[in-house]
């Protein structure tokens, strides 16, 4: 049984080494080569991950059959001040996606942002990444497109997805 946990390791050990296994596998094809060590330092380094929930006030949930960790999840209340969570980050082992897992990890997030007075959930999702096709799945549509420049000359090209309640 797939339970969703609040993750209380500082050290985000179980969500470092979920990154590090599917962000290869999941970007390899579509960024340009040095982007996705970069990103990974950027965004799924100590610091910056203990920032991300100190000082942003992102929440990080896990996914955990018995004591495994087969995925997790990062989301803001409030985004840019609005009555939308944004779901900064949801990713599933390879081995255990089809299982239902990222729906799961959606449909807590969906539950706590009701519970917090939430319209509906916004996030990024690369262009290229076939992730779209499960966000779809889920009630998400596309709003717009965003280029964001994340530095050393690497950009990210996303649609911006939002699922209303």
């Amino acid at each position: 049984m797939i339970s969703i946990k609040k993750n209380e390791d500082t050290t985000f050990a179980a969500i470092r080494a979920i990154a590090e296994e599917v962000w290869p596998i999941a970007y390899g094809p579509i960024l340009p080569d040095g982007q996705i060590d970069y990103m990974l330092e950027m965004m799924y380094s100590i610091p910056a991950m203990q920032h991300q929930a100190h000082e942003l006030g992102h929440h990080f949930i896990v996914a955990l059959e018995g004591t495994i960790p087969l995925g997790f999840a990062s989301f803001e209340f409030h985004y840019k001040q609005t009555a939308k969570t944004k779901i900064h980050k949801l990713y599933v082992l390879s081995s255990a996606q089809g299982k239902g897992i990222g729906k799961l990890l959606v449909d807590y997030i969906s539950q706590q942002a009701v519970g917090n007075q939430q319209q509906g959930l916004i996030l990024n999702v690369n262009k290229k990444n076939k992730a779209q096709d499960f966000y779809t799945n889920l009630g998400f549509t596309i709003s717009y497109e965003e280029v964001i420049d994340i530095g050393q000359g690497f950009i990210m090209d996303d649609y911006v997805m939002e699922k209303q309640f």
